[in-house]
């Protein structure tokens, strides 16, 4: 999954995009309204981390921007701001969350996975697949109750495909919600991924769509 955090404190967001990468997710930063805009219009983000006290265009802005032209990503507010006039503010404006600084990372990364799932109308917090259990909390897959060791890239392939679900995911999406701006791909790594992870789920669980993509049939 792919986020971009907007936030105009660097040793914040570097702290938060090294976090996240830990997590197995994309995450790209933007340090100021504008940036973010742009950044939104030029990749798909699963989810917006923004900050409300930003420079050029503040976060409430952005948000209202970001709705008035269709786009129906996510938004995790992220503020010191914590006063009950700001978090309305905030939702009116369009956000679908709101957390308040100083906050444990444990929740800001609870928060993320659970405006993914309903975002993807999943919001179990365990996604199953005939015998496959896919916890998202702590990155885990099992088959008939084994686990199964999956590469980071793997997992995030797998997660986005079940998510989506009954859907033809092609390889630009794949791309786009997995890998950041500094990450560099060949060209064939979806068709490794999905071989590799075929031999370890089975050879049914990705069905290919030829000259469309990939899907998990519902």
């Amino acid at each position: 999954m792919r986020l971009l955090v907007v936030e105009d404190e660097p040793e914040l967001a570097a702290t938060l995009k090294k976090v996240l990468v830990e997590e197995g997710f994309a995450a790209d930063i933007a340090a100021d309204g504008e940036e973010a805009l742009w950044q939104a219009e030029s990749a798909s983000y699963d989810v917006i981390v923004l900050d409300l006290m930003i420079p050029r265009v503040d976060g409430w802005e952005v948000v209202r921007r970001l709705r008035a032209r269709g786009d129906r990503v996510p938004v995790l507010m992220l503020t010191a701001r914590d006063a009950t006039a700001d978090k309305v503010r905030g939702l009116d404006a369009g956000a679908d969350d709101y957390l308040t600084k100083p906050f444990t990372l444990v929740e800001l990364l609870a928060r993320i996975r659970a405006l993914i799932r309903r975002a993807a109308g999943s919001p179990a917090p365990v996604i199953t697949l005939g015998d496959i259990r896919i916890e998202p909390s702590g990155r885990r897959v099992t088959r008939t109750g084994v686990d199964v060791e999956l590469a980071p890239k793997e997992y995030a392939l797998l997660e986005f495909l079940a998510l989506h679900r009954g859907e033809v995911i092609t390889r630009s999406m794949l791309y786009e919600h997995i890998y950041d701006d500094d990450q560099d791909t060949m060209s064939n790594v979806m068709d490794v991924y999905v071989a590799s992870l075929r031999k370890k789920l089975g050879r049914d669980l990705i069905r290919t769509c030829r000259g469309a993509g990939y899907i998990i049939d519902a």
